[in-house]
């Protein structure tokens, strides 16, 4: 893992992360928004501690622990990420309400053409700020966009303590049985 100096993970506020998408996906994910470090490498959930990579192994939509780097190696099994806010910060706390709104308001046309067969929002704080749907719990959602049906998951922050790296697997995992896998 590249190290950076707080002045670099500062600048990377202004930095922008490419999504990993294809159209027709089975699952795209969405975190809440970028890091500094997601950032300043341009991987999706690169900071240290982040337990999306080994989640996502251990619930069986990878066959092998993949590294942040190597984030374009999910399109091959159908899956993929965005953001439901574009916008880097060091902490989710840093985003508005009007951003999460905005954001699901783009996320929702993002889904709309891109037509993944689920779209999986990682973070149930996001999903209820997003969609202005307070009682939303995890699991599969009544709400769809299109063909696209909505699952939300546990959000794999380190400070997220909740929920362990096993308790998120079988919730993944449970999205990866719907989704066919």
């Amino acid at each position: 893992m590249a190290r950076f100096t707080p002045e670099e993970l500062e600048a990377a506020r202004d930095r922008v992360v490419p999504d990993v998408v294809a159209d027709g996906l089975r699952v795209l994910f969405c975190g809440i928004n970028p890091g500094l470090m997601t950032a300043a490498t341009g991987h999706h959930f690169a900071r240290p501690g982040n337990r999306f990579w080994p989640v996502l192994h251990r619930s069986g939509f990878t066959p092998r622990l993949l590294k942040p780097s190597e984030q374009q190696e999910l399109l091959s099994y159908g899956l993929g990420i965005t953001n439901v806010v574009a916008r880097p910060t060091a902490r989710a706390d840093e985003l508005s309400a009007e951003e999460y709104r905005e954001g699901g308001r783009l996320l929702a046309l993002k889904a709309g053409r891109l037509r993944p067969d689920w779209l999986a929002v990682v973070g149930v704080t996001a999903y209820r700020a997003a969609f202005d749907d307070r009682k939303a719990q995890v699991g599969p959602q009544s709400r769809t966009f299109g063909d696209t049906r909505v699952w939300v998951l546990p959000n794999p922050s380190g400070l997220n303590a909740h929920w362990t790296v096993e308790t998120m697997a079988q919730e993944f995992g449970r999205l990866r049985e719907a989704a066919g896998s």
